[in-house]
């Protein structure tokens, strides 16, 4: 991740003066020990299976992941310049921790591993993600999903 010193300019204000939404409650939720909660990935690396049409420009869409797809056809179409995607092209676990998720679930860590993981395209305006949001959260519902692993890029 780039730090926003490191951005060039004008992109460095741009990503400075996007507003951020703000809510009136803080939520908060309890839920089962982790060794028993169903967990996903949603990750902003704009990820894509070989083949696949890449993200757009500033695009507020999602995009769901099936856990089964493997590794070596996952690319990252995230269009930033301003970081460094050399650890995405050693491990793809350091956007997309699939791996380790299936390692702690082996070990009883936690329950389970989602079936469908969800991806977006970062450095996006929060407001035209607003349907995003409300899809993958009831996307993460239907899937008896209870926690989430958040990996910005």
């Amino acid at each position: 991740m780039a730090r926003l010193d490191d951005i060039p300019e004008p992109t460095r204000t741009a990503v400075r003066d996007i507003p951020c939404p703000a809510f009136d409650t803080t939520p908060f939720v309890s839920g089962p020990a982790l060794s028993e909660r169903r967990v996903a990935i949603v990750s902003s690396a704009a990820l894509i299976q070989r083949g696949d049409k890449p993200f757009d420009f500033g695009s507020g869409e999602y995009r769901a992941v099936p856990g089964d797809w493997a590794n070596a056809d996952i690319l990252m179409s995230h269009v930033s310049i301003n970081f460094d995607r050399t650890g995405f092209q050693r491990d793809i676990n350091v956007v997309f921790p699939i791996d380790r998720l299936r390692e702690y679930a082996a070990e009883g860590v936690i329950g389970s591993v989602a079936g469908t993981h969800f991806t977006v395209m970062g450095s996006t305006d929060p407001a035209a993600m607003l349907a995003s949001a409300d899809g993958i959260a009831a996307a993460l519902k239907a899937d008896n999903v209870t926690a989430v692993v958040l990996c910005p890029v």
